[in-house]
């Protein structure tokens, strides 16, 4: 569901626009945010598309730039999607928030909007300084936070959720099984591992631990040998499987 619907005319006031749904999206989740040239996909139908999210949103910013009422003769065709999406967002008793955007930008007078719109003049607008749009995006992410309670929820949720506690883990050039793990069950192939305090060692070669010089390797045929230091508050076991036939025929 669309929460907050951007309301924007092209070639007047887009740059911020993008700059406010850039900011709501990486706060709210950019499904809880439409603009048209984002939100509306290739093949959908334009009509159909901005009035089903205009209809299940709970907000409009119309953002209003320096040469927004140069287009009055535009504002009074019943035709032009700016004022229509702001017609509808007032049919369906939306919140609505003028944007100024830039520090040219005043407030919007009745006298030239068409009478359909005139609303607008009397809403509290909020000004957008271009040349802070850091501070500008912020304010209206705590506006849009404050008049739709339920993004603010959404925001906190996903800070707090469990999926931060995770752990994630990288490994390169590995050949073989590699399990990681805080418990598991079954079988693993290969060696394993768990709550070793000191010099593991489960391939050919040798080992220097303390001066001594242990050799060896870990593939066993009937004997082999064990080693360790320190100590051993559990158990050591070994299991050998039958030896391999061919080799035994060979002897």
């Amino acid at each position: 569901m669309k929460e907050v619907f951007i309301n924007y005319r092209t070639g007047d006031g887009e740059k911020t626009a993008a700059l406010i749904d850039q900011e709501l999206s990486r706060r709210f989740g950019p499904q809880h945010v439409f603009r048209a040239s984002r939100s509306i996909a290739p093949g959908d139908a334009y009509p159909d598309s901005l009035l089903a999210a205009l209809r299940r949103s709970s907000l409009l910013l119309a953002v209003v730039g320096p040469g927004w009422a140069n287009f009055s003769a535009r504002l009074h065709d019943p035709e032009d999607w700016v004022r229509r999406e702001i017609e509808e967002a007032f049919a369906c008793e939306l919140p609505v928030v003028p944007i100024l955007d830039g520090r040219k930008t005043n407030r919007l007078n009745k006298a030239d909007l068409p009478p359909e719109l005139e609303r607008l003049a009397d809403l509290q607008s909020i000004p957008f300084d271009t040349h802070d749009t850091e501070t500008g995006v912020r304010r209206i992410g705590d506006l849009v936070a404050e008049m739709v309670p339920g993004l603010d929820d959404l925001a906190r949720a996903d800070k707090t959720s469990p999926a931060s506690d995770t752990v994630t883990n990288s490994m390169e050039d590995v050949s073989g099984a590699t399990v990681q793990s805080r418990d598991f069950t079954g079988d693993v192939g290969g060696t394993v591992v768990k709550g070793a305090h000191g010099p593991v060692h489960t391939g050919s070669g040798s080992i220097y631990q303390n001066s001594r010089h242990v050799s060896g390797d870990r593939h066993f045929s009937g004997s082999g040998m064990t080693y360790f230091e320190g100590d051993n508050h559990g158990n050591v076991q070994h299991r050998f499987g039958e030896l391999d036939r061919r080799e035994d025929d060979s002897r």
